[in-house]
């Protein structure tokens, strides 16, 4: 591993702001840290603001966490990936970082995030950190010194003068006509110098300059930093953000481009594979074994077969964004609302699967902080269904190849808040859209309809600990309100109960943990266009398995006579204990293995 930094960052010898020693964890965890590691792994996300809180402000944070660790190590998961809790004005939830070597108060201290970090390793358990840095906060030190236009730091973001013939602050001024991702166009006019500044996302998130080698060097420095703290690993937000057009083509769409889309320019640059590749290099991700995922909207699948390529020393993984995208009306942003055809998501996500079989490797997720529940999305969370369209969901997509991601009460069936009001919702994204929605006379009823069902904030109310007031999450009021089935859907019931979605998670990873053709077994999809049935196989030399999933609220009488023999065949998961024969009831799922 090279080391150069051409900037200095905080020495990470010093006494940190909040009074702790600095002192570092052992990177290496021992002889445990294999390469391809990850690879059998199950990562669970937290989103620490909703996770749990452990001072009564209503906030989750360090700390909470660390009090619930015993938990995850019960569930099975090697991984826990942290949400961002550095320092920030909090416009996007912490991803508008203004110090990324320090904590905010809201969540904690580094001396907390020491103790969370020493808390994983003492279970066994890898800790992997959200690395923001396609932008900051517009309160960075970086970007308030670049604001002077004779700054040094001022090529470290994407300044630029109004456009040739226009008044800068007039219409059609922008540098450029391309739209953020929360509404509006992406330049922000500052008044003092009079040119534009770049945000894809918020105004207050204004994007960094990665063609200055000092902006990627500062990054890197940071990055080594966290490493040398006992992080094990990155998950990097729109780092496909990260290379853009440096000719900044206008896009064919005017203004207001969903977040998911590709500009053209904006993102996948020229520069990104050197990039990824100088990031690798010069943190020492591949050396050290640390877990990186790349999430990359608008990615292909030949563009993830290339970054996740090993003998190219990238990435691990991306995420896709294709399979969540499904949902949305053809031509439409994502509160455009479509309904989802089986046989769509299937022979989408085998496209995944077939587009990296030999090279690279997938991600698996069905939900996360930015994606509605997956039981109310795709399953069907009705109290009749709720439990087993769950498990059956996990099913199907922990048994494709790939590293499977958990999202916080992913594994207690948690569902979408139901909020029926714009008052209960805090997400930028949300209750912007709310708001431009109405502008343009759209039925008030139809954008409630819509955010209930895609809004962010689904995934964000408070986890579900137990029955009592706000769900065991907090003493105090909570950010955002807890979803009232928190009575019934809680962790402490389901820790109790033998059949619930908790327990298959834990049956679920054990298996993985066992059997190495989960991991390892080449895929194939049986029965593509079946409308019910979700039907796979896994196989690894002399090992075959066969995943059987009724993916509906409706029974199927007779399963087609077209599968693989199942004469001997031993049931090791099944979401209906005690049933057999070939007619499934609804959301039933099986997991076999074959005889030869």
């Amino acid at each position: 591993m090279t080391s150069p930094m051409s900037l200095p960052v905080t020495d990470t010898t010093a006494p940190s702001s909040d009074g702790s020693d600095g002192a570092v964890h052992d990177v290496a965890q021992g002889a445990d840290r294999a390469a391809g590691w990850w690879r059998s792994a199950v990562v669970y996300q937290i989103y620490p603001r909703s996770f749990a809180d452990s001072n009564g402000d209503g906030i989750g944070d360090i700390p909470g966490i660390t009090s619930r660790l015993d938990y995850l190590a019960e569930l099975g998961i090697d991984v826990l990936w942290l949400s961002p809790v550095y320092r920030s004005p909090m416009d996007d939830n912490g991803y508008d970082i203004s110090d990324y070597q320090d904590v905010d108060p809201l969540f904690g201290t580094l001396a907390d995030l020491d103790a969370l970090i020493a808390g994983c390793h003492e279970r066994g358990l890898r800790l992997v950190m959200d690395l923001v840095v396609n932008h900051t906060s517009d309160e960075h030190p970086w970007f308030v010194e670049s604001r002077d236009p004779s700054s040094p730091k001022r090529d470290w973001y994407w300044w630029r003068p109004a456009r040739a013939g226009h008044e800068p602050g007039t219409p059609g001024a922008e540098p450029n006509n391309w739209g953020a991702a929360f509404s509006g166009p992406a330049w922000h006019l500052d008044e003092a110098s009079g040119e534009y500044y770049l945000h894809l996302f918020s105004p207050k998130q204004p994007d960094l300059n990665w063609e200055n080698p000092d902006v990627r060097h500062a990054v890197y420095a940071m990055m080594r930093w966290w490493v040398e703290r006992g992080v094990d690993g990155f998950r990097m937000d729109v780092i496909n953000f990260i290379s853009k057009d440096v000719a900044l083509p206008d896009g064919p769409q005017d203004r207001g481009q969903p977040h998911g889309s590709a500009f053209p320019g904006s993102a996948n640059g020229p520069r990104l594979d050197e990039f990824l590749a100088e990031m690798n290099r010069e943190v020492g991700l591949t050396d050290q074994h640390l877990l990186t995922v790349g999430e990359m909207p608008g990615s292909t699948i030949e563009l993830a077969r290339r970054v996740t390529d090993p003998n190219r020393d990238e990435l691990n993984m991306v995420f896709t964004f294709e399979h969540v995208d499904l949902d949305v009306a053809p031509g439409g942003a994502k509160w455009d609302l479509a309904d989802l055809p089986l046989p769509v998501l299937k022979r989408n996500l085998e496209s995944w699967q077939v587009g990296l079989a030999d090279v690279g490797w997938n991600s698996l997720y069905w939900n996360n902080h930015d994606q509605p529940r997956a039981v109310s999305r795709f399953g069907d969370d009705s109290d009749e269904h709720r439990v087993h369209s769950a498990k059956t969901l996990a099913t199907v997509l922990h048994l494709h190849r790939g590293t499977p991601y958990v999202y916080q009460g992913e594994e207690l069936g948690m569902t979408n808040a139901g909020f029926d009001e714009i008052g209960h919702y805090r997400d930028i994204e949300s209750v912007n859209y709310h708001a431009a929605a109405l502008v343009l006379g759209v039925d008030p009823e139809t954008v409630l309809r819509s955010l209930a069902v895609k809004s962010r904030d689904n995934a964000r109310t408070p986890m579900q600990w137990d029955d009592t007031a706000y769900a065991g999450f907090t003493t105090g009021e909570p950010w955002l309100p807890v979803n009232p089935n928190h009575t019934t859907i809680n962790a402490a019931a389901a820790q109790a109960d033998p059949r619930s979605v908790f327990t298959h998670y834990q049956e679920l990873i054990a298996l993985r943990h066992t059997h190495p053709v989960v991991v390892d077994g080449r895929f194939e999809l049986l029965l593509p266009d079946h409308e019910q049935l979700w039907v796979i196989t896994r196989t690894l030399g002399r090992e075959r398995l066969l995943v059987l999933a009724n993916c509906s609220s409706y029974a199927v009488a007779a399963v087609p006579d077209d599968l693989p023999p199942l004469a001997g065949a031993e049931v090791l998961l099944t979401t209906h204990p005690g049933r057999s024969g070939l007619d499934l009831a609804p959301w039933e799922s099986r997991v076999y293995a074959l005889q030869d």
